[in-house]
């Protein structure tokens, strides 16, 4: 384990994930966050290989992105650990697809806020 200090939900769960799997391929969906909605922003795939990376890590890598963003959606590539860029990028196109036809999915990955702090995508009915 490293120094630095497990300070949000994100990093309790990297750390977690990283003790349980090893290294490990990560694909993660940038979203904005509405009243009624959630939507998809940006998203990419990095290859999480020590138990180093932390929010603020991450936070750096989504300034990249360019857009305003609320909340970060993060699901393993796969059962089998780090897997080939190929089939990241093939996993993760998957992923947006079925993401836009149904946020729910959001639900099986790890869903946290703009500080770090984990979330929970609720269905609401619009009467």
């Amino acid at each position: 384990m490293t120094d630095k200090t497990l300070d949000t939900d994100f990093d309790d769960w990297i750390t977690a994930t990283f003790r349980e799997t090893g290294s490990f391929t990560m694909i993660f969906v940038l979203v904005r966050i509405g009243e009624n909605n959630v939507d998809l922003l940006r998203s990419a795939y990095l290859h999480v290989i020590g138990d180093e990376l932390r929010w603020p890590d991450m936070l750096k890598v989504f300034e990249g992105a360019g857009v305003q963003w609320s909340g970060a959606v993060f699901f393993r590539a796969g059962r089998e650990g780090i897997v080939r860029d190929e089939e990241a990028k093939a996993r993760l196109g998957s992923l947006i697809r079925k993401l836009h036809e149904d946020r729910s999915i959001i639900r099986d990955g790890e869903f946290f806020n703009a500080d770090g702090l984990r979330l929970a995508i609720e269905e609401v009915s619009l009467h």
